[in-house]
């Protein structure tokens, strides 16, 4: 219930993103008619056919890719004719003859004998304009489709996008009962009743044009980037599992006793009990230690960190982790790093080994490749960090980047609750270098961006995606947070592969980090690369990754830092061009 609330709450916000803008010519054309025939059925087909089209893109495959490009198309042409026939009536009765159904169903106050739309019209038009809707990823709908991908097709994760949908309706229908009543005035006051119809018209045509061109996810993100991430994040972290009111009136008691006969009694710390901590049991295997059991965890604090090498979140919480285990393991803090993979190269162990090395982690890490210890946590971040006491409960909990002094606090007060004699301390500071150092969160206006066909945003190169199959792409002058291939390239589900040398990407961002997850093909031959920025070689804009002509190297399948702007941070053109076959690039993250 919890995620259905999130999940609703999430969609909601989606008025305040920009990439709700498109949409929203069509459905204020339906101000002035009646709520309950009108407005409410196109809005339950707009969140209806969301929650279906984002359930096949979930469950991924190249048909579900290729048969929403093809319902797209549809709906652009649909919503074209609709809009023409608010601009004109002579033109809508032209288009209505040849097939009399569909003008019933899509025209809205297309003729004189007809001043409203029935529910089956309204709601047809739902259809059309939920299927041309693509609402921002941020991290209430990353979650989501997060879920699916780890646990496959289910009634869970088409109830959770059907209520996204429903929270982005509501707001809709909340916006358009406003814009309804100052269109009834206008229509009262002024008599200009067909003027606005017309310019319904305009707008809606308008839209139709900017979708079809694209400029739906570039030109809105230049006027107007409002992401709604941010406020995303707090809502999970406000509404994530909460102690029962019970537990929270056994907490006060036990703070107050403390307060009263604090000589007498050990220290409690007055954090709640969340539940008992579930067992570790499912690791496919164990690095830099045995495997361990709850049984030999028993009188530790145990600090259990989900995380995967190559998500940007979670190597920038590295140096925090590795600093507590370091800090802490005389105190009796035993920290378990469970690696529970994105994508399917995380699965090898091998890889996994490498990466802990370049970390340089010692602590030990559970490999879950099968997500078993995942869901027993019921777990659905990266990072996630499960603080653990003496007793088996698990006391703590924190999702995503930041709260350190918070979370070392809370290491500090149950490693007191054990008996540590360990005084206060200041919290760590790591010396955090590369891409492990914390983001320029004032300055990111690009967000994650997958490459593969199955979570892929933004792609604007002219020929279209083919799943599946090595095709020749091209690419200009995208607009800001959109990207594309040059070259031969095959996109994958998850990556895509380059298959003659001289290919590249380019992406237009604004960050102060650019990072780009690659890996070199399966006979694993290093492969060279050069980057530019804004058709220059980089400089002292450089990653650690490159040097300052733009040259690097994928010699494993990582993240790589290609971009760390040293100056002001501004949007610029990146590109990089690949010197040698085979490369597989997967997402961008940014910082």
């Amino acid at each position: 219930m919890t995620l259905l609330i999130i999940a609703y709450l999430g969609g909601a916000l989606t008025i305040l993103s920009p990439c709700i803008l498109p949409i929203l010519p069509f459905v204020f054309a339906r101000a002035g008619q009646p709520f309950i025939r009108s407005t409410l059925p196109m809005l339950a087909g707009m969140a209806l056919t969301f929650a279906l089209v984002a359930t096949l893109a979930a469950i991924g495959g190249g048909w579900a890719v290729r048969a929403n490009e093809y319902g797209r198309l549809v709906a652009i042409v649909l919503l074209a004719l609709f809009g023409l026939s608010l601009l004109s009536p002579r033109v809508s009765s032209l288009l209505s003859r040849p097939v009399v159904d569909l003008g019933n169903n899509l025209l809205n106050a297309a003729g004189k004998g007809r001043a409203t739309s029935s529910v089956r019209s309204s709601f047809v038009l739902g259809i059309a304009t939920g299927l041309l809707w693509a609402p921002c990823a941020g991290p209430i709908l990353g979650l989501v489709l997060t879920g699916a991908a780890l646990k496959g097709a289910n009634l869970q994760t088409t109830f959770l996008l059907l209520a996204y949908g429903a929270g982005a309706a509501t707001s809709l229908a909340v916006a358009l009962l406003a814009g309804g009543k100052i269109f009834a005035r206008m229509k009262q006051s002024l008599g200009i009743s067909e003027r606005i119809r017309q310019f319904a018209g305009v707008a809606v045509l308008a839209g139709v044009a900017a979708i079809a061109l694209g400029l739906d996810t570039g030109l809105l993100a230049r006027l107007s980037y409002a992401s709604t991430g941010s406020f995303e994040q707090a809502l999970l972290e406000k509404l994530h599992t909460k102690p029962s009111d019970a537990a929270a009136t056994e907490v006060a008691s036990n703070s107050a006793m403390v307060a009263v006969s604090d000589a007498t009694r050990p220290f409690h710390s007055d954090l709640p009990v969340e539940g008992q901590a579930p067992s570790l049991d499912g690791a496919v295997t164990w690095l830099n230690s045995p495997p361990l059991t709850t049984a030999q965890l028993r009188g530790k604090v145990v600090l259990v960190d989900f995380w995967t090498y190559s998500c940007i979140n979670c190597i920038r919480t590295i140096p925090y982790v590795r600093a507590w285990a370091e800090k802490y393991k005389d105190q009796g803090l035993v920290v378990i790093g469970v690696h529970a993979p994105e994508f399917a190269f995380e699965k090898n162990v091998d890889n996994v080994k490498k990466a802990i090395a370049d970390f340089k982690i010692s602590y030990p890490v559970a490999i879950d490749n099968d997500y078993s210890i995942w869901r027993a946590f019921e777990n659905n971040y990266w990072p996630a960090h499960y603080l653990i006491d003496a007793k088996g409960q698990i006391r703590y909990e924190h999702f995503g980047e930041g709260n350190y002094p918070q979370t070392e606090r809370a290491i500090q007060d149950l490693l007191r609750e054990t008996g540590s004699d360990m005084a206060q301390s200041a919290p760590v500071v790591p010396d955090a270098k590369g891409a492990e150092a914390s983001p320029d969160l004032g300055h990111i206006r690009s967000g994650e961006t997958y490459v593969g066909y199955k979570q892929a945003t933004g792609f604007v190169s002219p020929e279209s995606l083919k799943a599946d199959t090595a095709a020749d792409y091209s690419i200009a002058n995208p607009s800001l947070n959109q990207w594309g291939l040059a070259g031969t390239w095959t996109v994958g589900a998850e990556q895509a592969s380059l298959g003659k040398a001289g290919g590249g990407i380019s992406y237009r961002f604004s960050a102060r980090d650019l990072h780009l997850v690659l890996g070199p093909a399966a006979d694993g031959k290093p492969i060279r690369f050069q980057v530019t920025i804004d058709g220059k070689a980089p400089g002292a804009d450089h990653g650690s990754d490159t040097d300052a002509a733009g040259n690097g190297t994928v010699t494993a399948t990582k993240l790589y830092q290609l971009v760390r702007q040293s100056g002001d941070v501004t949007a610029r053109n990146f590109e990089i061009r690949f010197l040698d076959p085979g490369v597989q690039a997967y997402a961008f993250t940014f910082g």
